[in-house]
């Protein structure tokens, strides 16, 4: 008995020896080697703490209860020495998404496409209806990977004196339920099914760029199809946490997604635009960054509730819910720099909203129809408003020749909330 009882104590002290050698974190480190992130969830720890929490690690979702925290091997070393308590979500051993065995296959919109269907889904678009559609590369990824927009218009060969308005979908590359989303999208603009008239009107009136994919290397880090893909770009950086932001003493270095996209959208100066993600469910518009309100405050509520009360009327009871119905400001959620929606509307002069369409941010391909029902008509008609609203052109009293103008209206705009005029139309 005796000797029983010394070999327990003798294994109870081996194990509490080994418990102690695990340092705090090493988890969180192994599975960043392993996948390229981990994420874990922490207690929610109020509005100030939260907003300085964003500020050193990306958020992929916070409740008011909770807030899930996604680490890089750029961020995870720091989170691993902070001391905070956290639970580690455990990714499946390889988890991979219903990949289509053909581009024919993809365009079913059932499943997702391998990086080379991607490819040829975006130029078999432009290709099949080329009166309405063509082409573009707003840049290349780390590496080397193109990301890709296609143009959809009546006269895509002239740049017509009409708004150009755009969106755009996984920013994070581990966020899918958009990729497939915008490329159906797309088809359904380009070949004029079904709602035909606001369709025509929308390609009549508008210059709309679809980029399905700004990320391409956070979702297809493992190669040719999605298997394990990361919030991240190549490089370990969060590029929508990445934008230029004045207030930031010590920015992060700007990444070659960022800077392609910041020079594309600055090219095109879209009056509107759509940030697609997952994670929640809820239409978020400016400001992320200020608790103060932005001039046009009102308007984009407006819009955004408009975009969540279609939603409602198409969808199951319970989606598109969160925070008030389906919408908040972006700051009353919790606060981020260096966000896309915020350096568009604020430096660009540009209106844009971030649209979280899924809880969860791998959509399984079975949802993916359902993903498609419930937001169709309220893409549509987010795009629709860019057709309405104050517009005009800014020319030379005397020589009738365009101007370049700054456009405001005296006590209402504030933090940036004016427009300039058109170098080459004057329009505005």
């Amino acid at each position: 008995m005796s000797n029983k009882l010394l070999t327990a104590a003798i294994l109870l002290l081996f194990l509490r020896i080994n418990v102690s050698a695990q340092v705090a974190g090493d988890d969180i480190l192994k599975l960043v080697r392993n996948y390229g992130q981990a994420e874990v969830v922490i207690d929610y720890p109020g509005f100030d703490a939260m907003s300085k929490l964003a500020t050193q690690y990306s958020v992929s979702s916070c409740d008011g209860k909770t807030a899930i925290l996604s680490l890089s091997p750029l961020t995870a070393p720091a989170f691993a020495r902070a001391g905070i308590k956290y639970k580690i979500i455990i990714p499946e051993s390889s988890k991979s998404v219903l990949t289509a065995s053909s581009a024919d296959e993809a365009m079913q919109w059932h499943s997702y496409p391998t990086w080379k269907h991607y490819d040829t889904i975006m130029h078999r678009l432009a290709d099949r209806w080329p009166d309405v559609c063509a082409l573009d590369t707003i840049g290349f990824s780390v590496l080397g990977r193109a990301i890709l927009a296609i143009r959809i218009t009546d006269n895509p060969a002239y740049n017509e004196d009409e708004p150009d308005v755009m969106l755009s979908a996984s920013i994070h590359g581990d966020e899918l339920g958009g990729f497939v989303l915008l490329m159906r999208l797309a088809e359904q603009l380009a070949s004029g099914s079904n709602d035909g008239a606001l369709l025509q009107r929308l390609t009549s009136g508008l210059d709309i760029y679809i980029n399905p994919l700004s990320n391409p290397d956070g979702m297809y880090r493992n190669g040719d199809t999605i298997i394990n893909p990361v919030r991240t770009n190549d490089n370990g950086y969060d590029i929508n946490r990445n934008f230029p932001d004045p207030e930031v003493s010590s920015p992060p270095p700007l990444q070659p997604e960022t800077m392609a996209m910041m020079g594309y959208m600055r090219e095109k100066h879209f009056v509107l635009s759509a940030n697609l993600h997952s994670g929640s469910e809820v239409v978020n518009y400016p400001w992320d960054k200020w608790t103060r309100i932005h001039a046009d405050d009102q308007w984009f509520n407006e819009v955004s509730r408009r975009y969540a009360d279609t939603v409602h009327l198409n969808a199951l009871p319970g989606y598109l819910t969160f925070l008030d119905n389906g919408v908040t400001r972006g700051s009353v959620w919790y606060s981020i720099r260096g966000g896309r929606q915020d350096y568009i509307t604020y430096e660009l002069g540009g209106r844009e909203v971030t649209i979280e369409l899924d809880d969860t941010k791998q959509t399984p391909e079975t949802e993916l129809e359902s993903l498609w029902n419930f937001n169709k008509r309220s893409l549509l008609r987010y795009l629709e408003e860019a057709l309405y609203g104050v517009s005009g052109i800014v020319t030379d009293a005397e020589t009738g020749l365009p101007v370049a103008a700054k456009i405001f209206v005296t006590g209402h705009d504030t933090d940036s909330s004016h427009v300039y005029s058109d170098t080459l139309s004057g329009r505005f």
